[in-house]
C-alpha cells in the first residue's frame, strides 16, 4: 500500500487566491448618476460631498436647523475630498471595533487601501487572530478536529504511515465542516468582524505526520485569503448601506472620480494535532 507523501494539498476552495477579476475587487467603475440612481447615494458623508466637492458643515446639511443660511460649502479639491472621507472613514470604524487585541487592524486597513494601490495586506495580529478562531473551535464541525478524525481512523499503524488511496477522506471531511471565518458574536465587537469576516479562499496542507510508539504528531498549515473591498450586493444589503461607514467604502473605492483600490487580506496559520492509537 502506498503512502502519502507530505507536505500535501489536503484541500482548496473552489475560489482562487489572487483573483482580482471578483466583483469585490472592481474600483473606480461607476459614475455619479449610477451611486445615486441605482445604489441610493445620496447622503455619503457628514463632512464632505464627493459630488460637489464642498465641505459639510451645520449650515450647509438639510436636517439641520441652520440650512440654506450661507449657501453653499467651502469648495475643496477632490484630493482634500478623499482625505477627508478617510479621516470619517477611520473614525466610523470604531463603531465596530470596540476592544480586544485586533481593534487596531480596521483603521491600518483603511490606511492600506488609502496609500497602498492594491498591494496584498499582511499583519501578525491577523495570523494570530486566525491561530487562535482554529484551536478554539471545538465544534463537530471543525475542521481541524475533522482532520484529526480521520488521521487517526486510516492511519496504518503496521507501517506507520497514512495509506495514498485515503487522502481524499481528509478533503472530504473538511468539506463536511465549517472553514475558518470570524462570524461569531463577538467578531461584531472585537474588529475581525469588519476587518475579515468571511473568507474568499482557503487552502489546507499537512506539512508533515511524524509516527512513533503508537502515537502520532501532525503540522497543519492554513493559507487564507479575503478581499478588502465591497461589491453591489454589499452595498445594496440595507444592513450595511444603512450606516455612512460602507457608503463611504463603496464611493471611495467605486466612483470613478476616486477609486482607490481593494487589496487581498492574508492570513496564515500552522497548528499541531497530537494523539495516540489507544484514544477515544
Amino acid at each position: 500500500m502506498s503512502a502519502l507523501h507530505f507536505p500535501c494539498t489536503i484541500f482548496k476552495t473552489q475560489n482562487r487566491m489572487d483573483d482580482y477579476s471578483a466583483k469585490d475587487m472592481r474600483c473606480g467603475d461607476l459614475s455619479e448618476s449610477q451611486l445615486k440612481t441605482h445604489f441610493h447615494l445620496l447622503d455619503v458623508s457628514t463632512r464632505a460631498n464627493p459630488y460637489t466637492l464642498t465641505r459639510i458643515t451645520p449650515f450647509t446639511q438639510p436636517q439641520s436647523m441652520f440650512y440654506g443660511s450661507r449657501g453653499e460649502g467651502e469648495k475643496i479639491t477632490r484630493q482634500q475630498c478623499a482625505s477627508i472621507l478617510f479621516d470619517e472613514f477611520r473614525d466610523l470604524s470604531r463603531l465596530f471595533s470596540i476592544y480586544g487585541p485586533y481593534k487596531h487592524l480596521i483603521e491600518k486597513m483603511i490606511t492600506h487601501m488609502q496609500n497602498g494601490n492594491s498591494t496584498p495586506f499582511r499583519d501578525v495580529s491577523l495570523d494570530r487572530a486566525l491561530k487562535e478562531q482554529i484551536l478554539n473551535d471545538k465544534t463537530e464541525i471543525s475542521t481541524l478536529l475533522r482532520i484529526k478524525e480521520v488521521i487517526k481512523n486510516y492511519i496504518d499503524w503496521g507501517t506507520n504511515t497514512y495509506p495514498l488511496e485515503k487522502k481524499d477522506e481528509l478533503r472530504k471531511a473538511i468539506s463536511g465542516g465549517k472553514l475558518p471565518k470570524f462570524d461569531r458574536f463577538q467578531d461584531n465587537y472585537n474588529g475581525m468582524g469588519i476587518t475579515v469576516h468571511d473568507t474568499w479562499a482557503t487552502h489546507i496542507t499537512i506539512k508533515s505526520l511524524y509516527i512513533e510508539n503508537d502515537r502520532y504528531r501532525v503540522v497543519v498549515h492554513y493559507k487564507i485569503q479575503d478581499h478588502f473591498g465591497l461589491d453591489s450586493d454589499d452595498i445594496l444589503n440595507t444592513k450595511f448601506s444603512q450606516f455612512h461607514f460602507f457608503r463611504i467604502w463603496f464611493v471611495l473605492q467605486r466612483y470613478n472620480q476616486f477609486g482607490f483600490k481593494p487589496f487581498m487580506t492574508n492570513m496564515e496559520a500552522t497548528v499541531e494535532i497530537t494523539g495516540g492509537r489507544s484514544e477515544s
